[in-house]
């Protein structure tokens, strides 16, 4: 079922049993009117704030969130469908990269000093820019918010925060917690707004800086929505990541990680790996050890501490990727798991059975569009250059990983990928020390690291003559 708004309301349905989870009002424009200007009023003493007095308030936000870590993890389940086991995981990632970002900070937004120079003053600034518009969704509701909001409130600017209509209850927890951290009122705020008012929104001339992760779609009517205006736009889209498994990889720990990858969170991730190529030298024991793994999975009501695979956040979601399975085995794929093994599966619910297809070939749309779900196309390779042209074969380019024992061979293949992060030996993972960024329609911009605070901050120079 969709998110359905009745009226002026969104009700966020449960993947767990389509019940009305939560339910609440969406905005209009009297009260994005007073958001905005209390947004506005609030950033002229935040940008005067001391940076150790943010990082402060944003290390006791990190101590409240683990705090609450376990009716965050109860939300988030309910509101998206995160078995139990695993929710608390998202909670314990927001406070790794929200501390880091802190710790990031000092030196990130520190001036930058020039060498001497006789007569003169010279230094660059790095300045808020204003209000922040950060767009949230579902699928990692908190860590994908977090990449955003903490690095622009660390920044000195305001941020108001539409999250999903799946979702709702993450951006009001977010603000209840860094209010209570001791943020100044108004300086971090939410809206529940429906798509027309969200596009309103980043409009407005006090918004100076969106930030949003979605779909490719979605990201460019929000381009087109703000063309002219000339303020940063930060986009997280879709992917398509590859994995590739070298002839001298260690077998049962790339076999480990690509299914981790590929079915965790039931493939609803923009970095999951949806297609893995493996050489042929070892294929066929790949198939053999991925596809024991995938059926030990237990798909099932994620309230439940035995499940390790949920739902698919709407029945949709699910018959959409069922039709690119089934359409790639009429074209000569072949399916490697009996949806029969797998109790709750049923089409036309959101509880989807794993699968691993073979005899895939690309031009297939299982091999090329996103999926996002519990689905892996595996294709025969015989060397690092087939492997890399399959690679970047692809509209999307977030991540890629390499599975190998020779760091060498592996750096070469990375330096020729078209995507944002190269893993090695890993796949699926956020290290928020480094850029998080994307290349072709995977995205625009970058956030985490130190570089990513140069998009929530605009440089001024400074150059003083002095004396004589």
């Amino acid at each position: 079922m969709n998110n359905r708004k009745i009226m002026h309301h969104l009700q966020c349905i449960s993947p767990i049993d389509n019940s009305v989870y939560i339910e609440r009002a969406l905005a209009g424009e009297v009260e994005i009117r007073v958001v905005l200007d209390r947004a506005t009023k609030a950033q002229q003493a935040w940008r005067r704030t001391p940076i150790h007095e943010r990082i402060a308030i944003v290390e006791r936000a990190v101590k409240i969130f683990s705090e609450k870590k376990e009716r965050l993890a109860r939300e988030l389940c309910w509101m998206m469908g995160r078995p139990i086991r695993f929710a608390e995981g998202e909670i314990l990632g927001f406070v790794e990269r929200a501390q880091t970002m802190a710790e990031l900070s000092l030196d990130a937004l520190a001036e930058i000093r020039l060498p001497p120079k006789k007569g003169f003053i010279r230094f660059i600034r790095r300045e808020p820019l204003g209000v922040s518009l950060v767009i949230a969704p579902w699928n990692y509701p908190y860590l994908t918010a977090v990449n955003a909001v903490v690095p622009s409130l660390l920044c000195g600017n305001t941020v108001i925060l539409k999250h999903s209509a799946q979702t709702p209850l993450c951006a009001e927890r977010m603000v209840e917690i860094f209010r209570e951290a001791g943020l100044p009122y108004g300086v971090f705020q939410y809206l529940h707004l429906n798509h027309a008012y969200t596009r309103r929104l980043a409009c407005a001339e006090e918004i100076q800086h969106v930030a949003f992760t979605g779909s490719v779609a979605a990201g460019a009517n929000l381009e087109r929505t703000v063309a002219g205006r000339f303020i940063p736009l930060g986009l997280e889209l879709g992917g398509k990541d590859p994995a590739y498994v070298r002839t001298d990889a260690d077998l049962p720990q790339a076999v480990a990680a690509v299914v981790d990858g590929a079915y965790f969170n039931s493939g609803q991730s923009c970095c999951s790996i949806e297609r893995a190529y493996v050489h042929k030298d070892i294929f066929d024991e790949f198939i053999s050890q991925a596809v024991a793994l995938i059926r030990d999975y237990q798909l099932g009501r994620p309230d439940k501490r035995k499940t390790t695979l949920g739902p698919l956040v709407r029945a949709e979601a699910a018959d959409r990727v069922r039709a690119q399975i089934d359409e790639a085995v009429a074209e000569g794929a072949r399916a490697h798991i009996a949806s029969s093994d797998f109790a709750m599966d049923k089409r036309g619910t959101q509880y989807m059975a794993p699968q691993l297809l073979t005899g895939v070939r690309h031009h297939m749309r299982i091999m090329r569009e996103e999926s996002f779900g519990p689905v892996l196309g595996v294709q025969k390779v015989h060397d690092d250059g087939e492997a890399l042209e399959f690679m970047n074969n692809s509209p999307f380019g977030l991540t890629a990983a390499i599975f190998s024992k020779d760091e060498k061979a592996a750096m070469e293949i990375g330096s020729y990928l078209e995507t944002g992060t190269v893993f090695m030996n890993r796949c699926d993972y956020l290290d928020p020390e480094l850029a998080w960024a994307g290349a072709k329609q995977s995205g625009r911009g970058c956030t985490l690291s130190e570089i990513g605070f140069e998009q929530l901050t605009r440089p001024k120079s400074f150059h003083f003559k002095v004396g004589e």
